[in-house]
């Protein structure tokens, strides 16, 4: 059943194909150790208990009703009690049963709509990152007081323990055009802190600053967590790829869905355009490469060698004393001729300041930007279907297009997958069951306990407020083995007492009731050890195992309920028509066998 996960590809079955390789494995073990190990262990420590003359005569007693398919009830448990009289009433009640049903099925399917959905939920890592981007044309002292405006802002958020924070760093070069790095923030959080309203705090606490350029904020987390949306955005030439960029940007940015929105288009900065004349620039014998040559070595320090300094090796860097440090020394600065001569920057070239962006990204020959969205909310289904309709709804420049990707994209593709996967378990487990009824109509039965488990799942998902990611459909593929397996065992019984001679009902009744016992403890059994995982107290890989005990744990309380009620009563009515349709056939042919003679 867990094997059609291994075939699962992209992130989805980077995450979880180890995990359905070890179920796989462990089944595998577990089945070997029941039919071989247990069996030799029960007789070792149940098999040697001599028994009773009372015990005696009651086994007998026992094998001789069995044997005559007499078997009755005697003395029926206090849990027989309480369930005998609710599946009589159901068996007697077959209609009644099954609108229930149907009922309770309808009502499963109209609260899906409510269920929120993700790709996976978030890691809850303590780590924050902000990053700051200040107008390219301040100095580094400027920088560094907006900075300590943010950091002061960041400190006296309710949660953050630690900010630690890198400000500039870019070489001498990169300040003159303008350039240098922004400032970074790393935050280290409180662990025992609800990590995403420490993260709104944060957000709140920076959009009441004033004068300290863009601010984004964004979680450390994996790449494989993240829930940005991506929106993918395409054009002919730069133009209308900027104006379809800021026109998504502004079509998402004020969305109720929004927490942030960001271009890669918007990492633009100045620098000092020097545009030569090749013309002026032949008529001193030079070209637009040795030009260019010159300005960069007027620029950067000049490498003259190294020396050897205590058996360590220090390169010399010979710095121009006539060095530009203004655009009007720039223009002045006066470049050698192969003939001897001197001219002027501004003679043979154009310098200007000018915009432009920091890098320039195709694909397959087509530019290309992308605005980023990060949702304030952890139902990425709702928000992707918010982002992907106000996109559908803009009027872009003729030959741009825009696309939404990211995490919804993923969560599309990894519920499609597991769907599949899920589907193939299905089919797998119905063509083994009718390999072992030998009956493609039982079979059939069983599988109606499936369904019946996404009732308790959502609802219990709906209770908790945990939305239903990857993480919740393997929980699905899960209950689809253990809801089978408890429909197995009634059944099975159910029609062994068939066999020795039982009408359908009373097998039915008979079945359930000694098959209540074993159903309940294996559901018991399987809640109480999900419990701890359900609470999200299993250590940081809760973000995966919360969601998918929620929905093993919910299912299985609606699924068994419904196993023991549903179940029974619809093999009883589909089984006792063909009963009934039996005993005519023998019937008639019994009275035109009488008539005949």
């Amino acid at each position: 059943m867990f094997l059609p996960l291994a075939l699962v590809s992209d992130i989805t079955g980077e995450l979880f194909r180890p995990f359905a390789v070890t179920v796989t494995i462990a089944l595998a073990a577990s089945l070997f150790v029941a039919l071989t190990i247990v069996p030799v262990l029960a007789y070792w420590f149940l098999g040697r208990k001599p028994l009773s003359a009372k015990a005696i005569a009651k086994a007998e007693a026992a094998q001789a009703a069995a044997a005559s398919g007499e078997d009755e009830l005697e003395r029926p448990t206090r849990l027989q009690k309480v369930y005998l009289p609710v599946i009589r009433w159901t068996l007697r009640r077959p209609a009644i049963t099954l609108l229930a049903a149907v009922l309770v099925m309808g009502g499963t399917i109209a609260t899906v709509p409510l269920l929120q959905t993700n790709f996976i939920g978030s890691s809850g890592a303590n780590t924050i990152t902000v990053t700051q981007t200040i107008d390219a044309g301040s100095d580094l002292e400027a920088k560094d007081a907006a900075a300590t405006k943010v950091e002061q802002a960041l400190l006296e958020v309710e949660g953050v323990e630690i900010v630690q924070s890198s400000i500039g760093g870019g070489d001498e070069l990169a300040a003159f055009f303008g350039g240098g790095s922004d400032a970074t923030f790393s935050l280290t959080t409180d662990e025992d802190g609800d990590q995403d309203e420490i993260t709104a705090a944060v957000r709140a606490a920076i959009a009441e600053l004033d004068d300290v350029g863009e601010i984004t904020v964004g979680g450390n987390e994996d790449a494989f967590a993240s829930s940005d949306i991506a929106i993918e955005i395409s054009a002919g030439d730069e133009d209308a790829l900027i104006a379809a960029t800021t026109a998504v940007i502004d079509a998402v940015q004020d969305l109720e869905v929004t927490a942030e929105a960001t271009s890669n288009l918007a990492a633009s900065r100045p620098f000092i355009s020097v545009d030569v004349d090749r013309e002026a620039a032949a008529e001193y014998n030079l070209s637009e490469l040795v030009v260019g040559s010159l300005v960069a070595q007027a620029m950067q320090p000049a490498a003259s060698g190294d020396i050897e300094l205590d058996n360590s090796v220090i390169s010399i860097y010979l710095v121009d004393p006539d060095e530009p440090e203004t655009l009007e020394q720039l223009r002045e600065y006066e470049l050698s001729t192969p003939t001897g001569d001197t001219v002027r920057l501004e003679e043979i070239a154009a310098v200007e300041i000018t915009d432009g962006p920091t890098s320039i990204t195709t694909e397959r020959g087509v530019r290309t930007s992308e605005v980023t969205l990060t949702p304030n909310t952890a139902d990425l289904g709702t928000a992707g279907a918010v982002v992907t309709a106000a996109v559908a709804d803009l009027d872009l420049p003729e030959g741009a297009s825009a696309s939404v990707g990211g995490a919804v994209a993923d969560q599309q593709e990894g519920f499609a997958q597991l769907g599949l996967a899920a589907l193939a378990s299905l089919l797998i487990v119905y063509i083994i069951m009718v390999a072992t009824f030998r009956s493609l109509r039982q079979p059939l039965l069983l599988l109606v306990s499936v369904p019946f488990a996404a009732t308790g799942a959502i609802l219990l998902q709906l209770a908790s407020g945990v939305p239903f990611g990857i993480a919740s459909i393997i929980g699905v593929i899960m209950l689809i083995g253990i809801v089978v397996t408890n429909a197995i065992v009634l059944v099975d019984l159910v029609n062994q007492y068939r066999d020795r001679g039982m009408k359908v009902a009373e097998a039915v009744e008979h079945g359930s009731s000694r098959r209540l016992r074993p159903i309940l403890m294996t559901a018991l059994a399987t809640i109480v050890a999900l419990i701890p995982m359900a609470l999200g107290i299993t250590g940081e890989g809760g973000f995966i195992s919360q969601p998918l005990a929620i929905v093993v744990i919910g299912g299985l309380l609606s699924s068994t309920l419904l196993t023991l009620v549903v179940l029974p009563t619809l093999y009883a009515l589909v089984e006792g028509a063909s009963e009934r349709r039996a005993a005519k056939r023998e019937a008639r042919a019994a009275a035109t066998e009488s008539a005949a003679s």
